[in-house]
């Protein structure tokens, strides 16, 4: 084994650099030049024993042991150029000139020679092509008809009487033939076993390849049915492989991502270039593993890169066109997009409440200040201005009044910024509602005269207490209401009742005023919206009623509803409960109803996630 080893390395060293990295082709250098050197050595070292045994050699004799010297040039080029059926071409070459000069000059097609044509193709053979193999069965023919006719036409050297039996030279001719042709069928047989053991390790790394990578290779027909996928598609969709196959795989294929499915395999199979389409596929939640038994998510989003089977325009026995796909999952990196959206989408929005919220500001803060600022000054100036007591004691009251407002706006921003960070404390207990709810009716029935507007308080007698902040409770009955007067028109009506449902306080504020829009009706509550364009105001404010309204619910454990029609009127319904207990933690998401908190945590996780 360590001369064999040794002559296989030295056999290595002599090898193109081509060869050199790819083990079938190694095999088959090494096939072409082993016996080629081998037997110029072996025919170099018999040359001195057959001198002594025959003599001083003829000219013949003379000049086929020099055409030995021939294989070992073939070795020379190849090894050089790695061109490996051209070294075949020029080893027939040689092999059929040395047979038909022997031929000749010993009989013409009756020589002990003439039998070693035949092996001219059989060595063409090895090199496994056919252009190779037709060129020397084509050698030898013609080296054979033209033996056949220079002894037609008398043409060849007369053979001397004293020259050896062509008997025993044509069995000599036949049997080295014969060991010739033998020796080439091992090598033959050696390169056939060499292939198949490098297939099966080729078809072994790819089958390791398929079994263990995450992605799922599959072959598909043009219209979609699959053939082939690999087994990763069971950790992926959680169902056998064996189940995918045919139409199996489409039938999982989300039905509004199905034309596009079909139209990456179709384009695929007319051969044009490797595609790829984004799409969903069904899993089988209680089984796949690739996000968890646990996870809710019925589908999984997968990447599929599909082309031709084979190359461009391949076609299968049948004659139709086959595409090969790799399907990869990006359900986390299309989580992931979802979470930029979102927050996106929130900063958005939160440029866009800074806009609202400077708009309205500048309007709330500079009109009441103005008012501080003139009135004040003509209070200064009252000499020169020969105001009176009644004129001044009036500027004083709308200096007042100015100074309540900007007041007012300031409290309402602060409510609201300690209710989005959770900050607001509120104390439940005890109380009443039909009495708040009349007193805060009481304390608004000025203004809704004064507006040409009637206020009806439907509370009944019989309204039990419930447990709550009896100061947040008054808030947002006087938020409500106040905001239902501001939006009715001289002549229309503003409703309040309360009711008892089960186990929760429903306080109705119902006005016939110009009512919401519904686009801007999905909006109410967010911070510093109001209804319409900012620059269209028709009626004072910072926008932050509803919103305050909202938290204070939310704090409440409650829920907020708003109904509305333009120009028919709007209907808000708080359902409060009756005997609410303060959490030990508060939450700083205010302004959600429980149900919505737990998506929009999930939303922020994610968001936090992606970022």
């Amino acid at each position: 084994m360590t001369v064999l080893k040794i002559i296989r390395d030295c056999l290595d060293a002599l090898l193109h650099p081509s060869a050199r990295y790819d083990a079938l082709t190694r095999a088959r250098h090494r096939a072409f030049i082993a016996p080629r050197l081998l037997g110029s050595l072996a025919a170099f070292a018999a040359f001195p024993l057959y001198l002594v045994l025959r003599g001083a050699p003829s000219a013949l004799e003379v000049v086929a042991f020099a055409w030995l010297i021939a294989p070992i040039l073939l070795s020379w080029f190849l090894s050089r150029t790695g061109r490996y059926e051209s070294a075949h071409v020029l080893s027939s070459l040689a092999l059929a000139c040395l047979v038909t000069a022997v031929a000749i000059t010993t009989g013409g097609i009756s020589s002990f020679a003439a039998i070693w044509l035949v092996v001219v193709p059989l060595e063409a053979a090895m090199s496994a092509s056919r252009r190779v193999v037709a060129f020397a069965a084509a050698l030898g023919l013609s080296c054979a008809a033209l033996l056949i006719a220079l002894g037609h036409f008398d043409l060849l050297p007369h053979i001397d009487a004293g020259a050896p039996k062509q008997g025993g030279l044509v069995a000599f001719g036949v049997a080295s033939a014969t060991l010739y042709a033998a020796g080439l069928a091992f090598s033959a047989e050696s390169l056939a076993r060499t292939s198949v053991e490098l297939l099966s390790q080729e078809e072994e790394r790819y089958r390791l390849l398929a079994l263990n990578m995450s992605d799922v290779i599959s072959r598909h027909r043009r219209n979609g049915a699959v053939q082939f996928i690999s087994p990763a598609a069971e950790m992926m969709l959680g169902t056998p492989a064996a189940q995918l196959l045919g139409h199996g795989l489409f039938d999982r294929v989300h039905v509004a991502d199905r034309p596009a499915y079909l139209t990456a395999l179709s384009e695929a199979a007319r051969g044009s270039e490797a595609g790829s389409v984004e799409f969903r596929l069904k899993r089988d939640v209680a089984r796949a593993g690739a996000h968890g038994p646990d996870s809710p998510v019925d589908f999984v989003w997968v990447e599929m890169r599909c082309r031709p089977l084979g190359g461009s325009g391949s076609v299968t026995d049948t004659g139709e066109a086959e595409v090969v796909a790799v399907m990869r999952d990006i359900t986390e990196r299309k989580m992931q997009e979802q979470a930029l959206d979102l927050a996106r989408s929130a900063a958005e929005a939160a440029d866009a409440a800074k806009t609202r919220f400077l708009a309205t500001m500048s309007h709330e803060l500079r009109t009441p200040l103005n008012a501080i600022i003139g009135f004040s000054e003509m209070i200064a100036k009252e000499d020169a201005l020969m105001l009176d007591a009644a004129r001044r004691k009036e500027y004083a009251q709308l200096i007042n009044d100015s100074g309540q407002h900007l007041l007012s706006v300031v409290n309402g921003i602060l409510d609201m910024s300690k209710m989005e960070t959770g900050n607001f404390e509120i104390s439940p207990e005890p109380f009443a509602p039909r009495a708040a709810l009349i007193n805060c009716c009481n304390l608004l029935a000025l203004k809704a005269r004064e507006n040409g507007v009637d206020l009806i308080a439907n509370a009944p007698q019989d309204l039990p207490a419930i447990t709550g902040d009896p100061r947040a409770f008054k808030q947002i009955v006087l938020n409500l209401v106040s905001n239902a007067i501001k939006f009715t028109e001289r002549g229309g009506r503003v409703t309040v009742g309360g009711e008892v449902e089960g186990s929760r306080l429903l306080l109705r504020v119902t006005d016939t005023g110009v009512g919401i829009a519904a686009d801007d009706l999905k909006r109410i509550g967010d911070p510093f919206f109001q209804a319409g364009k900012t620059y269209q105001r028709r009626h004072e404010g910072t926008g932050l009623g509803l919103s305050i309204v909202k938290s204070l619910v939310a704090l409440h454990a409650g829920e907020l509803t708003v109904q509305s029609k333009v120009d028919e009127g709007t209907t808000v319904v708080v359902a409060l409960p009756l005997v609410f207990e303060k959490p030990q933690a508060a939450s700083n998401i205010t302004m959600l109803t429980p149900a919505s908190r737990p998506a929009l945590e999930d939303q922020i996780v994610q968001v936090k996630k992606s970022a």
